[in-house]
């Protein structure tokens, strides 16, 4: 692994105000018990966070142990499971962050902002004994790191996980004759105790934890159950997110240190099977036992699949006895990603993408991606794994068991709920019968006593108590011979649909958006096995349809040009273009096209609510990625539809037809004029009767462009969006045609490129509603008369305060209906009026101030040349309590200081030492040298305390041979 995304902390214990208490942050050595809060600060990567944590008291189950087993898979060892060490909790000013923390040595687990997600972990284990030697150290050492950093090996997509609905599990198919068996016995136990029901609207998934020998060795016998506990603290925190649509708790039971192996290597599906027949083998045959599970995580280091393969799991098993499994290869906390993807398969949510609609969550770090990865910036779970838990859910009756002790009784469901008193009394003894009213037991459900038709004073019963259910009392019921209370454990309960809610915002704030109300199952909320509601959690009606100031805008067209500077096509950069899909069921996915290649690319994501659905059919939307059907009366679901001149509802009565073929002679080359079609067109087709040489254009007149054929373009045929409007263009062996169904949104001038010397002869044909028919005679260019200038509005003050002016803005008017458009149209003959001006915002302003930023890390962290700096501006207050940079000059109070020295202390040194020379002779002693030098971390020259190493030493050679 590199080191990039990796960073050494020493957390310290702190108050709720961040104030330092201790170096000592481990459970053994904290001065408060484990059911307070308590709170730690961490630099993370030069951002401290404040952790406000507090005791997670509802992962592990009363009474859950965890047992090591021997090769036989007998219990060898048992111990209780501790949890006084688990915390979660959050983050203070941050807004969504999450942590799921271990402090039973050190801190360990996962710290969560709206951003990215962070592990940390001590780097030594040992208990409070390294705190406390430590302690003069500044704490003890802890390394973090992003879950983006964490490396996985590379591997199939397609053997991400095991998926497939019916999961191949026919290994265990001889369970099932014995699960029969031990599905009466079940049902025999309920009978005398039934397992008690959540009181809430919570689930509580109870879990069997397996885990090999694999996971213990690499972990330590020592230290395993501290790691596990905070690994399934993250995955339960996973599960705790809003995007999952739930409360879900993942609740251990009883945790398992396998003797015997499970793991076939190489072969998933086998190691699966193996899994699942141990687990259930392991159930225990009573429900009201408190190790009964209703799930099994099973975690190993073994390779049981190919290369990078973390997890395999059938889809929709929960609650199964022989399919609720799954198996996940264990990797440090990032493990806890996968656990929660598997057991999301065991939920019946499927791949991402794959079967369903939210392909587009992918990239952003959906929970249940077709590749589990634990590099997610921001995980999450995606609207389809959310619709498809909300789809199975209430069909897990297993989940609906609170594990936490309660003394309510658990009850069935309960028949006096639906026949009162009266009712009872008619069925006991006949018509007219009704509750005897002439004296008042001291608890009306000892006994149901009944009057007499006749004589309400004589009463009479058949020593029976009423049914159980019956109401008895302002909010209470009869059960089993007294008035109570009734717990929501008792009553089974069907849901029903609450009030739906006012409409919210609009999708866009002009030309037709979308608003959305919803409502929930919550009038009541379906409880204890009752039927969920039926019909649609949201309703949508039009909105601000409102034309935009900007009559050229188009949605579609601005959601492909956002993608220009963030999406590369061929390593080269792209204009994106709308374009309809050709196929209508995929109308509503954004699909762009580069204006360069013509290549069609599809975004990965839904069109935004309130987008049209198609350029042909201006009143359709898509909502949530589907084309909803909407009238020209703006109501959704409507029929209604415009004639062919966009009358709602008409009968084409004030339709007129345009329609006439155009000869001209080339006389010269470059482009040549051939008619103006005005504003409101459709229908439009301009068609050539032969083919020739010339090359159709267009060009848009309000902006002056050609959007067909420019210069520099090649006339292939093709399909054109321009300004919200859709062309065909074909071009077939230089016979051209160009229709759109409109209506124009601006006024267009037809032209021809020409290129040699044959006449031009071009067919038009169109139609306009005479309403908006300007009186037009012909379709040759408009008089210059008929438009002038007129004021249009006036301009921004020049100064937001100490006085400043304001001038009259003149737009082009067409005088038929006073309709502004573009000024070319004026700027033929009329001269533009000089505008009026006037005096605006004359208040004094403020003083000017100057403002600071943070200091920047020091640019050295020891020596002589440490230097902090800052940003320092001078800033104009405004009226709405924004600032506006001016220049220093400005600013009459002394500047700030933007520089300071820091870490302004000598840096640690050592002494380094160089080779032994050659020995100064070559027999005989002699002497060896080298070099000692002091330097600092930098390589710098430094002054060392110590003393200095030696520089010469003897050295003896063999004696010199002793002369006659």
């Amino acid at each position: 692994k590199g080191t990039e995304g990796y960073g050494l902390v020493r957390p310290i214990s702190v108050d709720a105000e961040g104030r330092f208490l201790s170096h000592a942050i481990s459970a053994g050595r904290m001065p408060v018990a484990p059911q307070e809060r308590l709170y730690y600060n961490v630099t993370v990567f030069g951002r401290e966070l404040h952790l406000r944590l507090h005791h997670n008291s509802r992962l592990v189950a009363p009474g859950a142990k965890m047992e090591w087993h021997d090769d036989s898979d007998s219990i060898r060892q048992s111990e209780p499971v501790h949890d006084e060490c688990l915390y979660v909790g959050d983050i203070t000013d941050t807004p969504g962050a999450t942590v799921a923390i271990s402090n039973c040595d050190g801190l360990a687990g996962m710290i969560r902002t709206e951003q990215e997600e962070f592990f940390i972990e001590p780097v030594e284990r040992g208990d409070g004994v390294i705190e406390e030697e430590k302690e003069g150290e500044g704490g003890r050492t802890h390394i973090v790191y992003r879950s983006s950093a964490v490396k996985k090996a590379p591997v199939n997509s397609e053997a991400a996980d095991y998926h497939s609905r019916g999961a191949d599990l026919g290994g265990l198919m001889d369970l099932e004759s014995l699960y029969r068996g031990v599905e009466q016995s079940i049902n025999h136990t309920r009978a005398g105790r039934t397992r008690r029901q959540s009181l809430d609207r919570a689930y509580n998934i109870e879990v069997l934890l397996g885990v090999d020998d694999s996971v213990v060795q690499f972990h330590g016998k020592e230290h395993v159950q501290k790691y596990l506990l905070t690994l399934m603290n993250i995955v339960n925190e996973i599960y705790h997110d809003q995007s999952l649509g739930a409360k879900i708790n993942v609740v251990l039971v009883r945790i398992i240190m396998l003797g015997i192996c499970l793991i076939e290597l190489g072969n998933p599906s086998q190691s699966l099977e193996n899994v699942c027949r141990w687990a259930f083998l392991q159930q225990k045959q009573d429900t009201g036992d408190a190790e009964y599970h209703d799930h099994a995580i099973f975690l190993t280091r073994q390779e049981f699949g190919p290369t990078g393969m973390q997890g395999y799991a059938p889809v929709t098993g929960m609650c199964h006895p022989v399919r609720s499994c799954t198996l996940n290869h264990e990797d440090g906390f990032s493990s806890a990603f996968v656990v929660a993807h598997e057991t999301g398969h065991v939920l019946g949510m499927e791949h991402d993408g794959q079967g369903n609609r939210c392909g587009d969550e992918v990239h952003m770090g959906s929970i249940m991606a077709p590749l589990v990865q634990a590099a997610f910036h921001r995980f999450h779970w995606s609207r389809c794994s959310m619709q498809e838990l909300g789809r199975y859910l209430h069909s897990y009756d297993c989940l609906r068991d609170d594990p936490f002790d309660h003394n309510w009784p658990s009850l069935p469901q309960l028949p006096g709920l639906h026949y009162s008193m009266n009712e009872q009394c008619r069925f006991d003894f006949g018509v007219g019968y009704t509750m005897c009213t002439a004296y008042r037991p001291f608890d009306p459900c000892k006994q149901l006593w009944c009057s007499h038709p006749d004589n309400p004073f004589f009463c009479k019963t058949k020593k029976g108590p009423p049914i159980d259910g019956t109401m008895c009392g302002d909010g209470k019921h009869c059960f089993k011979g007294h008035c109570i209370w009734l717990t929501p454990d008792i009553i089974k309960q069907d849901g029903n649909w609450g009030s739906w809610s006012e409409f919210g915002q609009c999708s866009r704030t002009c030309g037709g958006g979308v608003q959305f109300r919803t409502r929930d199952c919550d009038n009541p909320r379906p409880a204890n096995g009752g039927r969920t509601c039926v019909g649609a959690t949201y309703q949508f009606q039009m909105c601000n349809t409102n034309e935009c100031e900007d009559i050229y805008s188009d949605i579609r067209e601005e959601q492909c040009r956002v993608w220009d500077s963030r999406f590369e096509l061929h390593s080269n950069q792209q204009h994106w273009l709308p374009y309809e899909h050709s196929e209508p069921n995929k109308r509503c996915h954004l699909h762009c096209q580069s204006k360069e290649t013509r290549d069609v690319v599809f975004m990965q994501r839904m069109v935004l609510d309130g987008t049209r659905c198609s350029y042909k059919d201006p009143h359709s939307v898509c909502v949530r990625g589907e084309c909803e059907k909407v009238g020209c009366d703006g109501v959704v679901g409507s029929s209604k539809q415009e004639d062919k001149c966009g009358v709602c509802g008409g009968d084409n009565s004030s339709c007129k037809t345009f329609k006439d073929t155009i000869s001209r002679t080339a006389k010269k080359q470059g482009y040549l004029k051939i008619l103006e079609i005005p504003t409101g067109a459709r229908h439009l087709m301009i068609q050539e009767p032969i083919a020739t040489s010339h090359i159709l254009a267009v060009k848009n007149m309000a902006s002056g462009k050609f959007f067909l054929n420019g210069e520099n373009e090649y006339p292939k045929s093709r399909s054109i969006i321009e300004k919200g409007i859709e062309w065909e263009y074909q071009n077939d062996n230089d016979k051209e045609t160009l229709q759109t169904t409109g209506p124009l949104r601006h006024g267009i001038l037809i032209m021809m490129k020409l290129n040699g010397d044959e006449d031009v002869n071009l067919s038009y044909k169109y139609i306009m509603n005479v309403d908006s028919d300007f009186a037009i005679q012909n379709n040759m260019l408009v008089e210059d008369s008929a438009y002038e200038w007129a004021p249009k509005r006036w301009s921004y003050c020049s100064k937001s305060c100490g006085g400043g002016t304001q001038y009259l803005r003149y737009g082009c008017r067409r005088k038929v209906d006073s309709k502004m458009v573009h000024k070319s149209f004026c700027n033929k003959s009329n001269m533009k009026p000089r505008g009026d001006t006037r005096d605006c915002n004359q208040k004094p302003c403020p003083p000017p101030i100057w403002v600071t930023g943070e200091w920047q890390n020091c640019s050295k962290p020891c020596g002589k040349t440490g230097m902090q700096v800052r940003s320092v501006s001078c800033v104009q207050p405004l009226d709405d309590n924004t600032t506006r940079a001016i220049h220093n000059k400005y600013c009459n109070d002394d500047r700030p200081e933007s520089r300071r020295p820091c870490n302004r202390h000598p840096c640690p040194t050592q002494w380094r030492v160089g080779p032994w020379s050659q020995c100064s002779v070559t027999c005989g002693n002699g002497t060896q040298q080298r070099q000692a030098l002091c330097h600092t971390r930098d390589n710098t020259i430094g002054l060392c305390l110590d003393s200095k190493p030696d520089t010469i030493r003897v050295c003896r050679m063999d004696p010199c041979p002793s002369e006659c």
